[in-house]
């Protein structure tokens, strides 16, 4: 692009951008002092900025975390016990006592250094109630809030949930100023946003950015929705508001994608319709209980809307039933396609998790589902989700055996594979629940690389074909015979998925 040159010329640019930021944010209100800012034009759009961080500076507090000090044994040993016959040398004997007194002081026991950490947070009710990311809190001995105006106060209450790594303290204070929560459910793509916090621990800052993208799932926690932005978040503004230009919450800055350790252009949000659930249930039970299906999901891909004949995003796939879990006494089977839960659409795994988490447990639900090209209506009474369930182990690598000698080539896949027996089961340390054939190799550069398979895969499934023994295996294949792709159901340690094969 090239340089804009002359008065002229800049002038146009600056008369266009206040066009356009006019008409994305709207125009301004007649009653300023009690509706929310708007801005006109781009002047207008920097007093709104203003407004809402003025506004908002009273209700976000700086947290500063410690944990107490620990004592640990020394590592030196006295040469001498108790009733050592040397004992009395040592004390009494002025050329011993003071390398006795060095021994004793090294044999003391010592003091772990302490650790401190710091974070932001922001008031939600008047009471002393703020809300802040379980990261920032948990473990925590000692939880100092410093607010706006310099007072300074202990947390008296902490409450944290690390699944979803919301959390609630209490401070008891008085004249607080609470910040108004918004709904995350209408941000969009584009929207202008501002982030506050305490980053570095230099003091509250303010940032603007606007919403990069929603629903990310980074692998931080077990529960993520996160909306992205770019407004400049770093470590410190943990726990601070994401606010909207009505000077709403409408996420928690949570975490930052960067490779130097400070803000490169990427940060992730709780939403706040996510954080007010979590709090509701914190400050009301001490505890979150979620609701849980018993499954294992993944999104439909472009490759699998081609194999089920479905959408892309639309529903959700289940890879795995769990045994006594809701699904399980609902029959739901691997391969159906989940499409609506109480009434809600399901575009994928992310979502379909928000909707079963908030459901009541002990209560039945309506579950639609796609079951081999017709649709299915179930129900579901849901159940806690257990404390431990969590994602499952790593991988392990495929070792050689004696009795691994029964390997079959398949040469339209460009693997090998083998019967899953029950001591090599063991050496890849799957359950003897588990039942397929496994992958000894892959031929490099193959369609079945490519698609994701490894050494020490399971294959569960071909097409609609269940794999225990060789011959379920060559049967899915014959069935396979004449497409343009294989189906695959698969299992590593972190779970069963589909694959598409490309022939």
């Amino acid at each position: 692009m090239k340089a804009l040159t002359g008065n002229r010329n800049w002038m146009f640019a600056i008369i266009a951008s206040a066009c356009l930021v006019g008409a994305a944010v709207g125009v301004a209100q007649k009653d300023k002092s009690a509706d929310p800012p708007t801005a006109a034009n781009i002047h207008e759009l920097s007093n709104v900025f203003r407004e809402v961080s003025r506004r908002a500076m009273p209700a976000i507090v700086s947290i500063e975390t410690v944990s107490k000090t620990s004592e640990v044994s020394g590592q030196r040993v006295m040469p001498f016990g108790d009733n050592s016959p040397f004992q009395d040398l040592f004390e009494n004997d002025p050329r011993f006592k003071e390398m006795f007194k060095q021994f004793q002081n090294q044999n003391q026991p010592r003091r772990a250094p302490r650790r401190m950490g710091t974070g932001s947070g922001f008031i939600i009710n008047k009471s002393g109630l703020i809300m802040t990311n379980s990261h920032v809190v948990n473990g925590a001995d000692v939880v100092k809030v410093t607010l706006n105006d310099g007072r300074e106060f202990t947390a008296s209450d902490i409450r944290t949930d690390p699944r979803s790594d919301v959390a609630v303290i209490h401070i008891d204070a008085p004249d607080l100023q609470a910040i108004p929560l918004g709904d995350s459910s209408k941000m969009e793509i584009g929207d202008w946003v501002l982030a506050i916090g305490n980053p570095f621990g230099i003091g509250m800052s303010v940032t603007n950015g606007i919403i990069s993208a929603k629903s990310r799932g980074p692998g931080i926690n077990d529960r993520e929705d996160y909306l992205q932005t770019d407004a400049a978040i770093n470590p410190g503004n943990s726990g601070g508001p994401l606010l909207n230009l009505r000077g709403e919450v409408i996420g928690i800055n949570t975490a930052i994608s960067s490779r130097s350790g400070g803000y490169d252009g990427v940060g992730f949000a709780i939403p706040v319709n996510m954080a007010r659930w979590v709090s509701g249930q914190l400050i009301d039970n001490g505890k979150v209980e979620r609701a849980f299906l018993g499954v294992g999901i993944q999104p439909i891909s472009n490759d699998l809307s081609k194999s089920f004949d479905i959408k892309v995003g639309q529903g959700a796939i289940i890879t795995q039933v769990m045994e006594d879990s809701p699904a399980a006494a609902a029959d739901l089977r691997t391969g159906d396609i989940i499409l609506k839960l109480s009434g809600k659409d399901v575009s994928g795994p992310r979502n379909l998790q928000g909707i079963v988490e908030q459901l009541v447990v002990g209560k039945t639900y309506v579950m639609e589902i796609l079951r081999d090209g017709k649709h299915v209506n179930k129900e579901l009474t849901m159940k806690a989700m257990p404390n431990s369930f969590s994602v499952a182990r790593d991988e392990k690598p495929l070792e050689g055996s004696s009795k691994q000698k029964q390997k079959t080539s398949v040469n339209e896949l460009k693997l090998e594979v083998q019967p899953l027996t029950e001591e090599l089961a063991n050496q890849l340390g799957y359950s003897n629940e588990v039942t397929g054939v496994v992958i000894t190799s892959v031929e490099p550069g193959s369609a079945a690389e490519e698609a994701g398979l490894t050494k020490g895969m399971i294959i569960e499934k071909i097409g609609t074909t269940e794999v225990s023994t060789m011959d379920q295996f060559n049967q899915g294949l014959k069935e396979a015979k004449g497409k343009d792709s294989v189906l695959l159901l698969v299992r590593n340690h972190s779970g069963a998925r589909f694959v598409v094969v490309q022939k």
